[in-house]
């Protein structure tokens, strides 16, 4: 039901209205930042990047309310009155041809019912636990050849970026391996996906996107005269033999998206939680001492140092009352996952990173892999790939170490994102 306009006069005043997203000093320490306008306001103003209003949704209750309402919607134009895709004209502005824009405005993770449910069903049988656990023996097999292959990456020093020569090519190599990317072209797709994820460069960006749906054109031409029976294969046969489950638009838009999000994000939960452990050293002899601990600490790092900061904006599609505050009808929320992940109202000691961490109730109780309807289609893939990476890593090294001070790590300083630049370390005997 409706509710009337709010009174503006009756919103809290949290200052959030001087938030910047692009604020250095939220840039590099978000926990702080993000924790401070938590515990001013659930509910607080900001500016979006185009000068309109945002609201950011900082507290756990109210971040999964979000999540799961369907009142708030993942495509602006669900919304009654609203004609116009501001994310697809924010990526015109920055200078992506507009023929290439839905490749990235129109992905899963950016539809709403029916248009989402009908494409997640297509591939989401690929990322069930079941499937996943199948994968286990060759994730096994991928991280044992990295891992062996890290001295020949040290410099003279005798410092490897476990970055650059673990922590990506890990994930993506599993899922190109899943989806029919060839193996010559995955170092293509880690620059690609780098150049679109640091958004640092419009004229990198735009050229990193035209590079990867003309390639994925390409790849589909060549997987119609020859497939090879991976993912990409069947979703060809759900395109040539019904287009109206998925467009060829679509098709090439899931494998973008697939690829993309089934890296990028494993492979800096890897490098976070590698820093994370490193720097807390009882944690880590915790999980020395008993590896049957991975599946909790990869919980655990996902909550205290996931990479994902915010969810992608949702929009009002009515006047809605949250926490303290009415959200007007077509006004966008950000849920911020990183101060939900450590709100005291749900987390004793939220600052406190401990991989033993139990609850009093079931399920997932972080937001590192979302919640509701946009849960992370590949969180298993994801958990899995983590669980294998810190229990092989520090078996396979047990002198790893920091090869700089905790201090001077390099975080890239990009908003919704908590990454390193690189993660130097000496391997010790391994």
């Amino acid at each position: 039901m409706s509710t009337p306009a709010p009174d503006e006069s009756a919103t809290p005043d949290t200052g959030a209205d001087t938030v910047d997203p692009l604020d250095r000093d939220l840039l590099l320490d978000p926990y702080t930042g993000f924790g401070r306008i938590r515990e001013q306001a659930p509910v607080a103003r900001a500016r979006n990047f185009d000068g309109s209003r945002i609201w950011l949704v900082t507290r756990h209750d109210d971040v999964r309310a979000v999540l799961d309402d369907p009142r708030f919607a993942n495509d602006p134009t669900s919304v009654p009155g609203i004609d116009t895709d501001k994310r697809a004209e924010m990526l015109v502005q920055l200078g992506l041809p507009r023929e290439y824009v839905r490749y990235l405005a129109d992905s899963i993770l950016d539809t709403d019912r029916p248009d989402h449910t009908r494409l997640r069903k297509l591939v989401s049988r690929t990322f069930t636990v079941r499937r996943v656990h199948e994968l286990l023996p060759r994730v096994e097999e991928i991280t044992a050849e990295l891992l062996d292959t890290l001295p020949e990456h040290a410099d003279s020093d005798g410092v490897v970026d476990l970055l650059e020569h673990f922590a990506y090519p890990l994930p993506i190599t599993v899922i190109c391996e899943m989806v029919g990317v060839p193996e010559e072209d995955r170092p293509l797709w880690r620059q690609w996906g780098n150049d679109l994820v640091r958004m640092e460069s419009p004229e990198e960006m735009s050229e990193a996107t035209v590079a990867m749906v003309e390639h994925i054109r390409a790849l589909i031409a060549e997987r119609r005269e020859n497939p090879a029976g991976h993912l990409l294969d069947a979703l060809i046969g759900v395109r040539d033999e019904d287009g109206d489950r998925l467009s060829e638009a679509e098709l090439i838009t899931m494998v973008l998206t697939l690829v993309i999000a089934g890296h990028e994000t494993t492979a800096h939960l890897i490098g976070n939680g590698t820093a994370a452990l490193l720097t807390h050293p009882d944690q880590l002899a915790q999980l020395r001492s008993d590896p049957g601990l991975a599946p909790r600490a990869v919980h655990e790092l996902m909550r205290w140092c996931g990479p994902i900061l915010v969810t992608r904006p949702r929009w009002a599609t009515e006047d809605i009352a949250l926490a303290d505050t009415v959200i007007p009808r077509g006004e966008s929320v950000q849920p911020i996952l990183t101060s939900a992940n450590r709100d005291p109202r749900r987390f004793d000691d939220p600052a406190r990173l401990d991989i033993t961490r139990a609850y009093d109730t079931r399920g997932e109780q972080h937001t590192g892999f979302g919640h509701g309807l946009h849960y992370c289609l590949g969180a298993a893939l994801a958990r899995q790939e983590g669980e294998v990476a810190f229990t092989r890593l520090f078996e396979r090294y047990p002198g790893l170490a920091l090869a700089v001070h905790e201090q001077d790590l390099e975080w890239m300083p990009r908003p919704g994102m908590r990454r390193l630049i690189k993660l130097p370390l000496r391997l010790g005997h391994g």
